[in-house]
């Protein structure tokens, strides 16, 4: 494992911008012309969620809950939450979006194809 500051960052989107990514090529393949208004329907509630778990994090480390340790990440805050802790709030939050979209489109192919 990595022991640099830049370590929590690579390694969080090392894990999440592939999976976002074929997510995002599932769902346009599936719903087409209709993968716009898919993702503004599904993104809004993935960030906010985001930014709700953000400042949960921000009060848990605020009243000494948890900490991170020093040199672990970037060393950028929001508040006296790290910018990877937000980012991994929110990409987690997109991939648990996508994730639910993917699965009410397989729903509805198992649905068509049953009906058929």
């Amino acid at each position: 494992m990595m022991e640099t500051k830049w370590a929590y960052l690579i390694h969080l989107l090392g894990w999440t911008l592939p999976l976002i990514l074929f997510q995002l090529v599932a769902l346009a393949r599936h719903y087409k012309e209709r993968t716009g208004a898919v993702l503004k329907a599904v993104l809004p509630p993935a960030f906010i969620m985001g930014i709700y778990l953000a400042v949960a994090d921000h009060l848990a480390i605020s009243t000494g809950i948890w900490n991170f340790g020093e040199g672990k990440h970037l060393g950028v805050y929001l508040g006296v939450v790290p910018l990877e802790e937000v980012l991994f709030f929110l990409l987690t939050s997109v991939l648990v979006s996508l994730g639910l979209a993917l699965f009410t489109a397989l729903v509805d192919k198992v649905r068509e194809a049953r009906a058929s």
